[in-house]
């Protein structure tokens, strides 16, 4: 019998490369590659993060030494029309977007997934900390051993085929050292290379938001910085620049308690500021939803990434929404929001806004 076709995505750093070796120890016949998704807004592109120039050479070295097959696929236009125009468009309208979450669901796991038909590969792996479960003939995508590094906040979108077809192995790991250790014992170079803390399109030293002023200029106009009843405090550099729960950068003279913004008004070109206490809700509104579930049901949810889950009801609908036990701070449209029952994804979503 042949052994079973998998296409690993390399990245270049040690996640994806211990993936790559784990999936060849495991018997499977491993095809790496590597998408070519960066960009010339890239100062210096040879020491950016992941699929970077140089995140190549390393993919390329690890497949060497596992004695695997090594393609580059060239993704940049499609990466630049569903991620990067997505993250201009959405913090042009005043929210704020999740390009992880979209890069899964429009790049890696849409147009690999196709990558991986056309050269004979029957499953996709990455190096993702999440793992999958059948039970009773139904995929279901569950948090990883490692509490620290799951990621399945970002991988709820995965359809039923998509799981099926999709291979995690770090998320049977108990801890990211697990995983150097494994790279440092196989022999490989990239065991000890640091993990990518930034946006992968985003190398400018002012961060996004320098690259929001080059890329999106026109769309930086000055406008008013005002409380809940419309009174002016200051002046803003453009809407694009705030994020709901922000701080830093206000520039406010204001007594008292600090100051953070409640919401961000593209229409009237306002960013609207209050009290912590301000930014507490207790219902959360999403669209775009993934839902396994046709009537409430109790679960545990959070609003982003590094959020411990607090107790909620969600409500199935369009839109959904999810009534928290607790309020929780901070709902910023545009991120997003996942719901877990046990150590099960049940539901996930865009957050549109909050309620009460």
């Amino acid at each position: 019998m042949s052994k079973r076709r998998v296409l690993v995505a390399m990245s270049g750093g040690v996640d994806s490369s211990v993936v790559a070796a784990l999936m060849v120890r495991r018997g499977y016949e491993a095809v790496g590659v590597t998408m070519q998704i960066w960009q010339e807004s890239q100062t210096d592109p040879r020491h950016s993060g992941c699929c970077s120039l140089g995140a190549v050479e390393d993919a390329r070295r690890v497949a060497g030494k596992l004695g695997i097959p090594y393609y580059v696929v060239n993704m940049r236009d499609e990466f630049r029309q569903t991620v990067i125009d997505h993250f201009l468009d959405e913090y042009e309208s005043g929210r704020t977007p999740n390009p992880c979450v979209e890069c899964n669901r429009h790049v890696k796991f849409d147009l690999l997934m196709k990558k991986a038909d056309e050269i004979g590969c029957e499953f996709l792996a990455t190096g993702h900390y999440a793992r999958v479960r059948n039970y009773n003939g139904r995929w279901r995508l569950l948090r990883a051993r490692s509490k620290e590094k799951d990621q399945s906040y970002a991988l709820y979108m995965l359809n039923q085929e998509q799981l099926r077809r999709t291979r995690f192995p770090l998320g049977e790991l108990p801890s990211k050292h697990e995983t150097r250790q494994i790279a440092k014992e196989l022999g490989l170079s990239v065991w000890s290379k640091p993990d990518s803390q930034e946006i992968c399109f985003v190398s400018e030293a002012g961060g996004y938001r320098e690259f929001l002023r080059k890329s999106r200029p026109e769309s930086l106009e000055r406008g008013e910085i005002v409380d809940a009843s419309g009174k002016v405090l200051g002046e803003h550099g453009g809407v694009a620049l705030y994020t709901v729960g922000q701080r830093r950068g206000l520039r406010l003279n204001v007594e008292g308690k600090p100051i953070y913004v409640l919401r961000v008004e593209p229409r009237s070109n306002r960013v609207v500021v209050g009290s912590d206490e301000d930014l507490l809700r207790k219902e959360v509104l999403f669209d775009d939803v993934v839902l396994s579930a046709n009537a409430p049901i109790r679960v545990m949810g959070k609003i982003r990434y590094n959020m411990h889950p607090v107790k909620a009801t969600l409500y199935p609908g369009s839109p959904a929404k999810a009534v928290f036990d607790e309020a929780v701070r901070a709902v910023t449209p545009g991120q997003t929001a996942v719901f877990y029952r046990g150590e099960s994804v049940i539901a996930g979503g865009t957050i549109m806004g909050s309620g009460a």
